[in-house]
């Protein structure tokens, strides 16, 4: 998925991350590391989002989980594990 070009909204994104055991999430050096259950949901859909109201770009799949935003440690650390 392009989360660049398929514009999804908060309904829409839980939906597609609450498939996943875990949600990683980066907005600049901040990163957020969630256990997915329901009641994380408002804190990972929040974490997820971006300021126009879509999914943050890039949203990888990586097995079970989902990787949200860009930040090349948080990739380097979960994607040689």
């Amino acid at each position: 998925m392009d989360a660049r070009k398929e514009k999804m909204d908060e309904q829409a994104a839980w939906a597609l991350l609450s498939q996943a055991n875990n949600v990683f999430t980066a907005k600049g050096k901040a990163r957020k590391d969630f256990v997915v259950n329901a009641a994380n949901q408002e804190l990972i859909v929040k974490a997820a989002m971006g300021p126009s109201g879509n999914l943050r770009a890039p949203t990888f799949k990586v097995g079970e989980d989902y990787l949200v935003g860009f930040n090349e440690e948080m990739y380097k650390t979960l994607l040689n594990e």
